[in-house]
């Protein structure tokens, strides 16, 4: 079930890119990236009446590591070509802390999104280009939804599936760096809201909004 979910999720970005590619848009570019992702404290309620409060981490450089990858359409009629489009997928995580599952009371052994919380958003894009400068400032905002890998251990069953968590909000700030006609570096600020919503052991619905943090660098091929 879960290579079906990722099968998926890859197919729709990959129709997604040929049909803007189709289109009469002036600079197509696909950008591929990591760097360094945290998570935000959250609360968490089940239906069982189970509710508490976790700290998250990141865990960016352990496997499987966290990376991204952007198809972006600059539209050549809005702004000579400073407003574009984005489907943008990130394999995001969350651990659960040591200390939530060190809590006795809850009795919860294992608590992540490590095969990702996976991030899928369509995004709207300005940036600034001065033919004088080599340097190009960007903005973007986005929404989409979360695909979690669910892992739970607790005392009435475990959960480890991929599902359709629920919306995610996207911020994206950076700076592009123009190596040649065909490449460039950026690195960039991206913050997502992630609704998840999902089923847990026994019947029950588990339910938390995660903040994800990334500073990323990567490369950007421009066709």
């Amino acid at each position: 079930m879960g290579r079906t979910m990722k099968s998926r999720a890859n197919l729709l970005l990959g129709i997604a890119f040929a049909s803007f590619a189709s289109t009469a848009f002036a600079e197509p570019a696909l950008s591929i990236y990591g760097g360094y992702q945290s998570v935000g404290r959250s609360s968490v309620s089940v239906t069982d009446g189970t509710h508490f409060n976790t700290d998250w981490e990141g865990k960016p450089f352990t496997m499987p590591p966290y990376w991204g990858v952007r198809g972006t359409w600059w539209i050549d009629d809005l702004q000579d070509g400073n407003f574009g489009v984005a489907i943008d997928f990130s394999h995001t995580k969350a651990y659960a802390s040591a200390r939530t599952l060190s809590n006795k009371k809850l009795g919860w052994s294992h608590f992540e999104f490590s095969d990702g919380l996976n991030l899928a958003t369509a995004n709207v894009f300005y940036r600034y280009r001065d033919p004088q400068h080599n340097w190009t400032p960007y903005i973007g905002v986005g929404i989409g939804a979360d695909i979690p890998h669910v892992e739970v251990d607790r005392k009435s069953g475990s959960t480890r599936n991929y599902q359709l968590g629920g919306v995610s909000g996207q911020l994206t700030v950076g700076f592009d760096y123009r190596l040649t006609e065909h490449f460039s570096a950026f690195s960039e600020y991206k913050l997502n809201y992630s609704r998840v919503d999902v089923d847990i052991d026994s019947g029950d619905r588990l339910t938390t909004n995660l903040m994800t943090h990334a500073i990323n660098a990567g490369i950007t091929y421009h066709f």
